[in-house]
């Protein structure tokens, strides 16, 4: 394949793609908020929970894409049922009105931060605007929508459920120009074991770390990288995202939100505190 032939785009989310489980607590009755859902994994997430007869409140800034979550969980047929809000999560207050709004949709037991962004420069180039905020987004506001809802989570009939945290392979190492979302995702694994800690065993928390997905955030870094590095967007995905990892193509986001499933699962009784790592080889095999 030459360059010029080189084209990569998000994939289509169909029924097929979503991991459906027999659950007694999947049910219309039970909620689960979503953050990032109006578009990438957090979507197939807010999608693939519905699909397993949730409730799933969708938080995100972009009201646009929140419409297209809703109508995509339709397409598939999905069970139970998303209602969207619009939050801007780096503001308290609205994650605080967020979290009440779903509380009342029925018992709230499952939160998943998945909501994300990147910036690409080296440290010495980094402008602290950029990194404040995707300290924001990636670290003080799920910690603060896990304040909200634990309460919630604890308050439930058998005070069983779970906060997700979306991780990544930067979270276990680090590569050049991400310095921001590295730091992130470190400090993610601490509030994930933090929640576990305070969670008393029936409130679990668990982080979720993948290598390179294919959504449209991916699909602006790799136009970054190889803008910054000065070599083809196809040398990006080949030699840099791929370069490292035994399986050599990228995840997709309905194959995340399956493991979003799996872990909020009853399967998932003894995975608290602890990483679902599902990286391709990346961090445990290199040449």
């Amino acid at each position: 394949m030459t360059d010029d032939d080189f084209e990569l785009s998000a994939p289509e989310l169909s029924r097929d793609d979503l991991l459906v489980l027999d659950d007694p607590r999947f049910t219309r009755d039970t909620v689960a908020i979503v953050t990032g859902a109006a578009s990438g994994i957090g979507r197939a997430t807010a999608v693939a929970l519905a699909a397993n007869g949730l409730t799933v409140v969708g938080a995100d800034i972009d009201d646009d894409g929140l419409a297209e979550t809703e109508r995509l969980a339709a397409a598939v047929d999905a069970e139970g049922k998303i209602d969207c809000v619009q939050t801007d999560l780096t503001d308290e207050d609205d994650v605080d009105a967020m979290v009440a709004a779903a509380s009342d949709d029925g018992q709230l037991r499952y939160v998943a931060n998945i909501a994300g962004m990147q910036h690409i420069d080296p440290i010495s180039e980094f402008p602290m605007n950029k990194y404040d905020l995707l300290q924001d987004v990636m670290v003080r506001a799920p910690f603060v929508l896990s304040k909200c809802a634990m309460p919630h989570i604890k308050a439930a009939d058998d005070g069983v459920g779970a906060i997700a945290n979306m991780s990544s392979v930067h979270g276990h190492y680090a590569t050049r120009d991400k310095a921001a979302y590295i730091t992130a995702k470190h400090a993610i694994t601490g509030l994930t074991r933090a929640i576990a800690a305070e969670g008393d065993g029936t409130l679990r928390g668990f982080s979720v770390s993948v290598g390179y997905v294919l959504t449209p955030l991916m699909l602006d870094q790799i136009a970054d990288t190889a803008e910054s590095r000065g070599i083809s967007e196809q040398a990006v995905v080949e030699d840099v995202m791929l370069g490292q990892a035994r399986t050599k193509t990228m995840m997709t986001p309905a194959e995340v939100a399956n493991l979003f499933v799996f872990g909020f699962s009853q399967h998932a009784n003894h995975l608290n505190g602890s990483d679902l790592c599902w990286d391709g080889g990346y961090t445990t095999t290199y040449e």
